[in-house]
């Protein structure tokens, strides 16, 4: 057989072709996959490095895009930052959420989502990133704030509307959601992130985190039982 057979395939098309043909473009990320990427990359970026610190370039590098790209979809680094803490709070709050649907009896499901909580407000790098953000509060400002409005009063929002449910379903009894999951999530578990935050405690242990959810979750229920002559009240009855 001539060389030129040998090269073709058994359909009769050249093998180089073929081979071309294999070696051809990834299908593309959509924008907003791509985003997704670069915010995950972006969150160890600002942990390990800082915010002021921390290098785009390096950021596009992580996520494997052109830095031409990642300002096109990301135009500042305080819009990388913000948008990496709100796709990471996107994430936390659909799992709450979701948990609020269970059917479980009440202090289980207050406990589970408490872990919840703990898992986001304990996660390592979002302790670092709030350790950037006291250091560098004072050259950028406008972290704080945002950091404040886009993942701690999410988180509590976020555990405010699964209080609002449990009591819609008529499970507790409270006026004001809001204020009750900002008291529940204090007594839980910002205690401790401090106590991490400034160096006094070691991140605790998940049988410690239990225990702690336990105890918080019956001394809150217990406060917010419904009586036995509320018991068939609709919410919002009299």
């Amino acid at each position: 057989m001539s060389t030129k057979g040998k090269e073709q395939s058994a359909g009769g098309a050249p093998a180089q072709a073929q081979e071309r043909r294999g070696r051809g473009r990834p299908q593309l990320r959509s924008d907003d996959e791509t985003r997704a990427v670069i915010y995950e990359a972006a969150r160890h970026e600002f942990a390990e490095r800082g915010f002021a610190a921390a290098n785009i370039a390096d950021v596009a590098c992580r996520a494997g895009v052109s830095t031409k790209t990642l300002y096109r979809l990301i135009p500042t680094k305080l819009a990388l930052f913000e948008g990496m803490v709100t796709d990471r709070m996107d994430r936390f709050v659909s799992i709450v959420n979701l948990g609020a649907c269970d059917e479980r009896d009440i202090e289980a499901a207050l406990r589970a989502a408490l872990l919840v909580c703990a898992d986001l407000v304990l996660d390592g790098e979002v302790i670092a990133l709030q350790r950037i953000i006291l250091a560098e509060s004072d050259k950028f400002p406008d972290l704080a704030e945002m950091f404040y409005e886009k993942a701690m009063q999410r988180a509590i929002g976020a555990l405010a509307a699964w209080l609002d449910i449990q009591r819609k379903r008529g499970r507790i009894v409270l006026d004001d959601s809001q204020s009750a999951a900002g008291m529940l999530l204090g007594m839980f578990v910002f205690q401790p992130q401090r106590a991490v935050m400034f160096g006094h405690k070691p991140l605790p242990q998940r049988g410690e985190l239990e225990a702690r959810a336990r105890a918080c979750a019956a001394l809150f229920l217990t406060g917010c039982a419904v009586q036995s002559d509320q018991s068939h009240k609709p919410s919002g009855a009299a």
